[in-house]
């Protein structure tokens, strides 16, 4: 298969692009949605022992969800640098340490968004948190025992990833 020819379709807060697809003889018609990079972290508070992860509205399932922290990469920035910039938007800490978990395609048959997924230790709250009210965002922290972490039912993608990582590296 192979890409003959591509289409913006749509270019707002996301972009939707049409592709025509060949596969031998055979010529399909497909869309991408295309939602830019992001990342995403499960966060650990060294001092207190536990996981924060946030809930907000979000509008796919059109409910609350709780999460890990996340969001997409700014222009310019490294996965690093947006990750760290994220988790003091939405928790107000400061990262002590930092590692990458896996890069994940969370829907690559509609989608070509990627999320690098990371764990991080935090010791310090230099900032309120809650996210940017110029983005409209509305967080709230929400914190986990270990064992209530692994005992919780998440829907979100990489907050099951993240979590069932952080299950097996710990026990």
């Amino acid at each position: 298969m192979r890409i003959i020819d591509r289409k913006l379709a749509y270019d707002g807060h996301y972009k939707l692009s049409q592709l025509q697809v060949q596969d031998e003889e055979t010529v399909l018609k497909r869309e991408r949605f295309e939602p830019g990079t992001a990342v995403a972290a499960l966060v650990y508070n060294t001092q207190t022992q536990q996981y924060i992860l946030t809930r907000q509205y979000r509008v796919g399932p059109e409910k609350e969800l709780v999460e890990i922290a996340a969001g997409m990469i700014d222009a310019g920035e490294g996965p690093e640098e947006a990750v760290r910039r994220e988790i003091q938007e939405e928790l107000g800490f400061d990262v002590d340490y930092l590692e990458k978990i896996v890069p994940m395609l969370p829907s690559p048959g509609t989608s070509a968004e990627v999320i690098t997924i990371f764990y991080a230790e935090v010791s310090n709250q230099s900032g309120e948190g809650g996210g940017l009210a110029e983005e409209n965002e509305k967080i709230e922290a929400v914190y986990y025992r270990p064992e209530e972490l692994w005992q919780t039912a998440f829907e979100d993608g990489k907050t099951l990833i993240a979590v069932q990582w952080a299950r097996l590296r710990k026990q």
